[in-house]
């Protein structure tokens, strides 16, 4: 990461922050009251854009934006059209390339491309000649100036309205932080100063990704995991930043997507992203130790509320209703107390879901989300370890998940009770992640086996563990004790059945 704006070419280098569970009617106005916002007058303009790309979204495969803008201020009107390039959408913090080039009309001027990477981008002009409307964004900025004592120059950018495409609207409601003078440290420390008053998350989805996934109905799905691109030779250093950056980014971008999104999947793809991250922790602890890592308190009670709502969830959607033709159904007292335990797990669902959309608007938890991010983007400071060659990695990576693979060889000779049977899930889910993340530098066939291996225990162990939550939790709304002791049953009954295998 570049310390001061000593560019060869324009950059673009900003901070992205959402604002979950804030009203925009008053957003304006408590963002003016901040310290570092109070003396200093915004403006304001009208943005409406339009991005364009070819039917196959040639430039976005190539991380490529080109937009036109119709800027409408109070004394002026004009449109630009921008070119922006290598977005790295798996951060908050995104350096771009930008050229910005102010044009007569709205349409897109190929002579105003000349001017930036273009040529190199589309040398027959056949890219050009595809280029078509894919959606549209329009929005209200409201624009602060933040000049400090240190010489940096930060634009705190509100950004309030919409994208469209294909007939649908999704909300905007963002803050930019961009530098336009100084070292990024400035982006962070400014974002502290919002985070500590207001509530965001910190943002990996530029407003261009977000309306091409509007366009294909996959806003605010769920974000299951990536492989990211590695580039050989990179240092240990750089390899966990890459491997944790796409971890962190599925983590947040389901944390977004749960602050409208009831589907339990969203939940499950959110813990899966954070055991991810834990999990390359884990396997580069030696190498990252040195770096001063931030703590995660704070997000302790949105973590376990996130368990306690898969909990829920997977009761509801997987384990009981597989169970509920062993139940005499038949009998309608049966059934009728079948259908309120459903009906009572339903609403605690429901309830523990607003709850975590009330925790996500604790100032503590963008903070802490915000010094991660601050700290990954930091990994590969001047002063990491060196680039080593992929054959010392791969060794390296062969050592980790043996010694993975042995923990949980050793908790599965002694797994006779439930909580010894979970840990022996937990050590299987992160010999998958594990081989998952050095899969390039293990052997296929090796990373092949600790994935199998890992997937049969989960798929033993879990039908097993979900049955005794189910009951348990069953058991704390006092319902029909045929239920619970029907539940118990089937704990019992597959407890024996993996016992005489």
């Amino acid at each position: 990461m570049k310390s001061h704006l000593q560019l060869s070419v324009p950059q673009e280098i900003e901070l992205k922050l959402s604002l979950p569970g804030t009203y925009p009617a008053d957003l304006v106005k408590r963002l003016a009251r901040l310290p570092l916002l109070a003396r200093r007058k915004p403006s304001r303009q009208s943005l409406y854009n339009i991005y364009f790309d070819t039917p196959q979204q040639q430039l976005r495969q190539q991380g490529v934006a080109l937009r036109l803008r119709r800027v409408d201020s109070p004394d002026n009107l004009h449109w630009l059209q921008t070119l922006k390039t290598s977005a790295q959408e798996l951060s908050a913090l995104s350096q771009r390339g930008e050229w910005e080039t102010a044009v007569a009309q709205p349409a897109l001027s190929l002579a105003a491309l000349q001017r930036t990477p273009w040529p190199g981008i589309d040398p027959d002009g056949r890219l050009f000649a595809e280029l078509a409307p894919c959606f549209v964004t329009r929005f209200e900025r409201t624009l602060w100036l933040v000049r400090r004592r240190d010489a940096s120059v930060v634009e705190v950018a509100l950004d309030i309205g919409c994208v469209e495409a294909g007939g649908k609207r999704a909300p905007i409601c963002e803050l930019e932080l961009e530098l336009k003078a100084g070292p990024p440290a400035a982006l962070f420390d400014l974002g502290r100063q919002v985070a500590s008053s207001v509530a965001v998350l910190p943002a990996s989805l530029s407003k261009a990704e977000r309306g091409f996934l509007l366009a294909q109905d996959a806003l605010g799905q769920p974000r299951h995991a990536q492989m990211p691109q590695l580039v050989f030779p990179v240092s240990r250093t750089g390899l966990a930043q890459c491997l944790l950056r796409e971890r962190f980014a599925q983590f947040i971008a389901n944390l977004d997507a749960l602050r409208t999104s009831d589907d339990p999947e969203v939940v499950h793809q959110a813990r899966v992203g954070w055991r991810r991250f834990r999990t390359v922790l884990r396997l580069f602890r030696t190498t990252l130790a040195p770096t001063a890592m931030p703590q995660w308190r704070e997000l302790n009670a949105l973590l376990s509320g996130l368990g306690e709502l898969r909990n829920l969830e997977v009761a509801l959607n997987e384990t009981l209703p597989a169970l509920s033709r062993g139940y005499d159904l038949a009998d309608a007292g049966r059934t009728q107390a079948w259908q309120a335990m459903i009906e009572a797990l339903t609403q605690a669902a429901g309830v523990q879901r607003q709850k975590m959309r009330q925790v996500m608007q604790q100032p503590g938890v963008g903070l802490c989300l915000l010094a991660l991010t601050e700290w990954l983007e930091n990994l590969t400071a001047p002063g990491s370890d060196e680039k080593v060659k992929k054959g010392s990695l791969r060794h390296w990576s062969r050592h980790q998940m043996l010694r993975l693979q042995h923990r949980l060889e050793k908790a599965q000779q002694k797994a006779t009770t439930l909580p010894e049977q979970h840990r022996v899930r937990i050590l299987a889910k992160r010999l998958r992640y594990g081989a998952e993340a050095l899969r390039n530098l293990l052997p296929k066939s090796l990373a092949t086996a600790y994935a199998e291996q890992a997937t049969l225990l989960q798929t033993d162990l879990g039908f097993s563990r979900d049955v005794a939550m189910a009951s348990t939790l069953i058991a704390g709304f006092h319902h029909d004790p045929a239920i619970e002791a029907y539940l118990r049953g089937v704990v019992a009954g597959v407890n024996l059945r993996a016992h005489n295998s």
